[in-house]
């Protein structure tokens, strides 16, 4: 059974995404979006770590058909990197230690800055 949660911008107040899955299992997490067709403007995935690491917090865009907004957070939820991720790319790595990572639309970069504290309710 897939749980909705929905992302918040806790430093300005603002709803980021109304329909993030959370994802925790390896398998999970390894599939992420692949596949994929589309994602609208309102869907996200949190893929959720066990520790602060670059390289376990590493994506790739293998099989995704689409641009995402890629945000690294830290373990009380601090933006501490985000990029856009080209379709076929093969790894995108934070330059910055993170725990979970925060997959959703192009446009989410635009409502958040490296700094900015991410909170998400169920």
């Amino acid at each position: 059974m897939t749980v909705w949660i929905e992302a918040w911008n806790e430093t300005c107040g603002e709803r980021l995404l109304a329909r993030v899955r959370r994802c925790e299992s390896f398998l999970c997490r390894l599939r992420g979006l692949m596949f994929r067709r589309a994602l609208s403007q309102e869907e996200g995935l949190l893929l959720v770590g066990r520790r602060m690491s670059r390289a376990d917090t590493a994506i790739h865009m293998l099989c995704v058909f689409f641009p995402l907004a890629v945000v690294w957070l830290d373990e009380q939820g601090q933006v501490v990197d985000a990029v856009l991720a080209r379709p076929f790319r093969p790894f995108y790595v934070p330059r910055w230690p993170a725990r979970d990572v925060l997959e959703g639309p192009p446009s989410l970069l635009e409502s958040l800055h490296i700094g900015d504290r991410l909170c998400f309710r169920g």
